[in-house]
């Protein structure tokens, strides 16, 4: 049986559902009804669940880890994600997408060259992320370096981007399986947004 649960800190809410310590949804939002539907919403329906108030351990750890990626900080902890109920390529994708380091981002067409298919398919699968934060689809944007589209909305994906500026002047790349995923400082995102409100 799946175990939900969602947590409010500093005013943000942030949700799990996990079972045995395998991570099967993750979620946040600025209220508790949307943190518990994003988790409904990511979770197979035919898998029985319960929701509780107190959480455990393994709960209170997994939300202290959105917490510190939702204020840039990154996360060091390495959880087990149920990615078995999505289909291979969505896969591929998602665990190309978590190579993205903080205080950088690709672009869909560099995920799409790294885990193959192409940039509208990495934006289907980051649209329908059941791991947000863990899995930083927020760290993905368009070609040009604009901010692309986000289920939190792209304020809040500006918002999270902004803390994790690092100061970082370089592009890098990261090896992935026979690819390569090429990703970018953050700072080149937010030079662009600033140059468009000039």
């Amino acid at each position: 049986m799946l175990t939900l649960h969602v947590k409010a800190v500093k005013g943000v809410w942030f949700g799990v559902a996990y079972e045995n310590e395998n991570v099967f949804a993750t979620s946040f939002a600025f209220d508790r009804k949307r943190a518990l539907q994003s988790l409904l919403k990511s979770i197979p329906y035919d898998i029985p669940f319960q929701h509780l108030e107190k959480p455990t351990e393994f709960a209170d750890k997994v939300v202290s880890s959105l917490k510190n990626i939702y204020d840039g900080q990154g996360c060091d902890e390495k959880f087990s994600l149920a990615m078995g109920r999505l289909s291979d390529y969505a896969q591929k994708v998602l665990r190309t997408v978590s190579l993205v380091p903080v205080g950088y981002v690709a672009s869909y067409g560099s995920v799409a060259k790294a885990a193959g298919g192409g940039p509208r398919a990495v934006g289907w699968v980051m649209a329908s992320n059941p791991f947000p934060l863990i899995i930083p689809c927020h760290r993905v944007v368009a070609s040009d370096f604009s901010l692309g589209g986000y289920g939190g909305g792209v304020h809040v994906k500006l918002e999270i981007l902004k803390r994790e500026e690092k100061g970082y002047t370089s592009t890098m790349e990261i090896k992935v399986n026979d690819g390569v995923l090429k990703v970018f400082p953050v700072e080149f995102v937010l030079r662009r947004l600033k140059e468009q409100h000039k």
